[in-house]
C-alpha cells in the first residue's frame, strides 16, 4: 500500500508540475504583453515631456508694496504651479547693497524658486530707493536710509505677504535673512510673534556692527598679511608684492599704494613709519607700524561719518553713511536673540571660509540660544563654501551661486515632522 500510494502521489505530482508549467508560461506571455504595452505608453509619455521646451513649475506675481509716506517698492511672489489651496508663507530679506532681489539671477531668486517648488509662497522685495540693474530709483530713500527703516518695511511686508490669497496666513511666516538681513528676523520675530513662524539667518552677525566691520576691514587683511605675505621677513611686507597680490588688493578695498597715503592719525598726529628705520629697503612695510594704523584710519572713517558726509547725497551702491551710522547704534543680535519665543524655530547657516560674517558669529548665536534652552534651534556649518553659500576660500568670497545642497536644508528642516509633534 505504501508503494502504491508512493507511485500515486507521483503521477499527481507529475500532473502538477506539468500545470504549474503550462499557467506560468501562459502568465509569462500576458507579463510581456503588459510590460510591452507599459514601455510603449511609457516612451509616448517621455517623448511627449521632452517635446515640450519648458515645464512650468512656479509661477510668479508681481507686486508693488506701499513703505509709506508716498514712498512704494517692487515685490514679487512666487508660488507653485499646481495645487490650489494656501500655502505657508516665506520671506527673504538680502544682504547689503543696493542689489534687486527680483531678476532670475539673484540667487535669492533661485531659492524662491526652490521653495516655491516644494509647496511654499515666497515673496521677495527691493529695499526702499533700490532700482534695476544696480541702480538708485530714488536718492532720498536710499541716501537717507537706516536700520529702522528697514526693519519697518520688513514688517509691512510681512503683513502684505499674509494678506495674499495663495497664503495660509493661520501658519504665519518664515523669515529668512542672509548676511546684513540677519539683523532683521530676530528683531521682527520678538516684536511681533504672532506673524512670526520661523527665522532663518544664514551668513549671520551675532556681534555690534562695528565689531563685525572691524573684522572685515582690520582684523582679516591682517591676518592674510601675516600669514601669506610676510614670509619670514619678521613682521614686515612688500609694497610691491602686496600690490601685486590680487586676494589681498581685494581685502584693502583695491589701492594698498593709496591706502598707505594718508600719514595722520585720527588725532591729527603723524604715525611714525617703519620707512624711517628702514631705510635700507623701502619697499618693505611694518605690519603693526604702517599697515594696521592704515586699515584702523580707514575703518574709523568708514564707521564715523563726519556731519557733512552725512548731509550729502549719496547714491553709492554699497550703502550710505546714514545706514551705517544706524547699523553701527544697534545693539548686538547675540544680546536679544535669546528672546525669541520658544514657539519660533531658529535655523542658522554658515559656510565654514566665511571671510565676512564667520564662523565664530554664528557659534555665538548657538551658544546664546543653548544657553536659554531655546526648544526649537539648529546650527549646519557647511565645509568649504563662503560668505554667499558658494565654494570660497577662507579669504575672499567667490560671490558665485548658492549651493543648492543649502535650500535642501532649509526645506527639510520647515517640514521636519519631528519639529511639529
Amino acid at each position: 500500500m505504501a508503494l502504491v500510494t508512493l507511485n500515486y502521489n507521483k503521477k499527481n505530482r507529475d500532473i502538477l508540475y506539468i500545470s504549474i508549467t503550462v499557467i506560468a508560461v501562459f502568465l509569462v506571455a500576458m507579463l510581456a504583453s503588459i510590460l510591452n504595452d507599459t514601455t510603449l505608453n511609457h516612451h509616448v509619455v517621455v517623448t511627449d515631456v521632452y517635446a515640450q521646451p519648458y515645464v512650468e513649475t512656479v509661477k510668479h506675481r508681481n507686486l508693488t508694496i506701499d513703505l509709506g509716506n508716498g514712498l512704494k517698492t517692487n515685490a514679487q511672489l512666487t508660488i507653485p504651479a499646481v495645487g490650489g489651496g494656501q500655502f505657508p508663507g516665506v520671506i527673504i530679506f538680502p544682504g547689503a547693497g543696493a542689489g534687486s532681489v527680483l531678476p532670475p539671477t539673484s540667487p535669492y531668486s533661485h531659492l524662491a524658486k526652490y521653495l516655491s517648488e516644494r509647496g511654499f509662497a515666497v515673496l521677495r522685495y527691493d529695499k526702499r530707493g533700490v532700482g534695476p540693474n544696480f541702480t538708485i530709483s530714488d536718492s532720498n530713500a536710499w541716501g537717507n536710509l537706516t536700520f529702522n527703516n528697514l526693519k519697518q518695511d520688513a514688517e509691512k511686508a510681512i503683513s502684505v505677504l499674509l494678506q495674499q490669497p495663495e497664503v495660509n496666513a493661520s501658519k504665519k511666516a518664515t523669515l529668512i535673512g542672509h548676511s546684513e538681513g540677519s539683523n532683521i528676523p530676530p528683531r521682527v520675530a520678538v516684536d511681533i510673534p504672532d506673524k512670526v513662524s520661523n527665522i532663518v539667518l544664514m551668513s549671520p552677525v551675532a556681534e555690534k556692527w562695528t565689531d563685525i566691520i572691524y573684522f572685515q576691514e582690520v582684523a582679516h587683511p591682517l591676518l592674510y598679511a601675516e600669514s601669506i605675505l610676510a614670509k619670514g621677513h619678521l613682521g614686515l611686507i612688500s609694497v610691491k608684492e602686496a600690490s601685486k597680490d590680487p586676494i589681498f588688493q581685494t581685502l584693502v578695498g583695491g589701492n594698498l599704494t593709496q591706502l598707505l597715503l594718508n600719514k595722520s592719525s585720527v588725532t591729527g598726529n603723524n604715525v611714525s613709519t617703519s620707512h624711517e628705520q628702514n631705510k635700507t629697503n623701502a619697499d618693505l612695510i611694518s605690519i603693526e607700524k604702517e599697515l594696521k594704523p592704515a586699515l584702523v584710519r580707514f575703518y574709523e572713517n568708514d564707521t564715523s561719518p563726519t556731519p557733512s558726509q552725512l548731509s550729502a547725497k549719496c547714491i553709492d551702491i554699497f550703502g550710505c553713511p546714514s545706514e551705517g551710522k544706524s547699523f553701527s547704534a544697534l545693539s548686538s543680535v547675540n544680546s536679544m536673540i535669546g528672546n525669541v519665543s520658544s514657539n519660533i524655530g531658529v535655523l542658522v547657516l554658515v559656510g565654514k571660509n566665511d571671510s565676512q560674517t564667520p564662523l565664530e558669529q554664528a557659534s555665538l548665536l548657538q551658544q546664546r540660544l543653548t544657553e536659554v534652552n531655546h526648544p526649537d534651534h539648529l546650527m549646519i556649518v557647511y565645509p568649504g563654501l563662503g560668505h554667499s553659500f558658494a565654494p570660497s576660500n577662507q579669504w575672499v568670497d567667490s560671490h558665485g551661486p548658492m549651493e543648492e545642497y543649502v535650500f535642501q536644508d532649509i526645506y527639510e528642516w520647515l517640514t521636519s515632522p519631528a519639529r511639529h509633534q
